[in-house]
């Protein structure tokens, strides 16, 4: 049974409370609430929150489990705040940056919640080395969650797993889909590939939002123990980062009963495209709109790239943090349109091609280069665990196109030099490779390109060549 329509993020919890009062809504496999008993424990404490005149943008409690941190999230949320969820591997003096500029003005009585009101600040890397605090309402999440259950149906409305850090906006939005659906959420306060699966393989869960990284563990865990395939699973969603598609034939065979769905989208703009994941579809294409997404593609011709801009209820309100914000300019806007300068086309089939994002583009023997272009075949070869493509200044070439590698095995540069140049134009194709010893990453798990940036230009310790 689908919900009715809803305003707010948690108006869903107390239709299910009354609908469904001993569904199971939460278990982090250490607490399990069905839905009256987490719909009375965030009245108790949203009461509570009301009478101590808490501040109109409060911390995520994050004690306890993921479970716990979600209750008193939906606690925040019900009562007229905004819910602030940090990263717990942020060092302490970063959070207290953040914590100084958020503002936190005390409130008797916040204002009735509505679609228009803001009801979650997340975090996402920023190139001034503080993260990006991005605020979004509560009608751009019950939007999208709209749009997942209109595109994919039942099985949208499953009991969803949600691998990961809340701090996480996919594993977030993951958890609340499966509480405003009424089929409950699975979750896990830190991501494990053995225990993803067993939840799976009981048929805990039917679907699972998940990043890519996630996902190939799981399938080489699944390999080594020759586990048996799950036709209960019914939805993957895949977002975060692109999907290497020569493994969607292994998520097929392990999850055979599965819509295996691609996402493109950013903090800022939330969902944009999606498609079938399928490893015959090239790597550029990432799908069509979703039915209350419009696209706009700022290019001299249809047939050129140019900025890709979107326009849809599921944007985000703006940024917190802007009075030292350094990163605000990397966001356009015209009017209701957005665009987070990813540059891209359409095809005659409506379908969007990313080409990449406008500031890490090259310029090399005097032709436009998109690292991500190189960085996804590379990543396909097995040997590469991760990959970030620079631009080295050369006198000749303008930028010598230059490889930043962690591996999982050895492998020379010759036969990744090879790899490329099968797949791609030649000038694409690295001059050099290097491997990294110590992987950096953002706050948010992604590949630090602008630290690996640095380490290239004062030839780092941790950088070695591969012969």
């Amino acid at each position: 049974m689908a919900p009715p329509d809803f305003n707010t993020v948690h108006a869903a919890l107390a239709y299910w409370a009354q609908q469904r009062p001993q569904q199971i809504a939460l278990d982090d496999g250490t607490q399990r609430l069905d839905y009256a008993t987490l719909a009375q424990q965030v009245s108790q404490r949203a009461a509570a929150l009301q009478a101590a005149q808490a501040p109109a943008i409060c911390w995520v409690d994050e004690g306890g489990g993921a479970a716990a941190q979600l209750l008193s999230f939906l606690a925040i949320v019900s009562a007229n705040r905004t819910a602030a969820v940090s990263d717990p591997d942020w060092p302490p003096a970063m959070r207290q940056q953040i914590d100084a500029r958020i503002a936190s003005d005390r409130v008797s009585e916040a204002p009735a919640a509505s679609a228009e009101s803001a009801f979650y600040i997340g975090f996402t890397s920023g190139s001034s080395g503080l993260p990006k605090g991005f605020r979004r309402s509560h009608g751009s999440w019950v939007r999208s969650f709209e749009i997942c259950r209109d595109t994919f149906g039942e099985i949208a409305c499953t009991t969803m797993l949600a691998p990961g850090r809340l701090s996480h906006s996919t594993f977030l939005f993951g958890a609340l889909l499966g509480l405003w659906s009424g089929a409950g959420a699975r979750l896990q306060s830190r991501f494990s590939g053995a225990a993803a699966l067993d939840t799976l393989a009981r048929n805990d869960a039917a679907a699972i939002t998940a990043v890519p990284s996630q996902l190939i563990v799981m399938l080489e865990l699944a390999q080594r123990r020759k586990l048996a395939s799950m036709p209960g699973v019914r939805l993957l969603m895949i977002g975060g980062a692109p999907w290497n598609r020569s493994r969607t034939p292994e998520l097929q065979a392990l999850f055979p009963q599965a819509r295996i769905v691609e996402f493109y989208g950013a903090s800022e703009t939330s969902f944009m495209t999606w498609t079938d994941s399928d490893a015959s579809l090239p790597d550029q294409i990432v799908g069509q709109p979703f039915a209350n997404v419009e696209l706009r593609i700022d290019a001299a011709t249809p047939a050129t790239a140019g900025l890709i801009y979107v326009r849809s209820p599921m944007v985000f309100s703006d940024y917190v943090l802007l009075a030292e914000q350094t990163d605000q300019p990397a966001l356009l806007r015209d009017g209701d349109w957005l665009s987070v300068r990813d540059v891209g086309h359409l095809d005659a089939q409506g379908r969007l091609h990313l080409m990449g994002r406008q500031q890490r583009m090259l310029k090399t023997q005097g032709k436009n280069l998109f690292p991500e272009e190189v960085e996804n075949i590379l990543a396909t070869h097995p040997a590469v665990a991760a990959v970030s493509v620079q631009g080295s200044p050369d006198a000749v070439r303008g930028v010598q196109v230059v490889a930043l590698l962690q591996l999982r095995s050895a492998v020379s540069a010759a036969e990744l030099s090879t790899w490329c140049r099968q797949r791609l134009e030649a000038y694409k194709a690295p001059r050099h490779f290097y491997r990294c010893s110590d992987w950096p990453l953002t706050a948010s798990g992604k590949t630090d390109h602008q630290q690996l940036a640095q380490r290239l230009l004062t030839t780092s310790t941790c950088l070695t060549a591969l012969p």
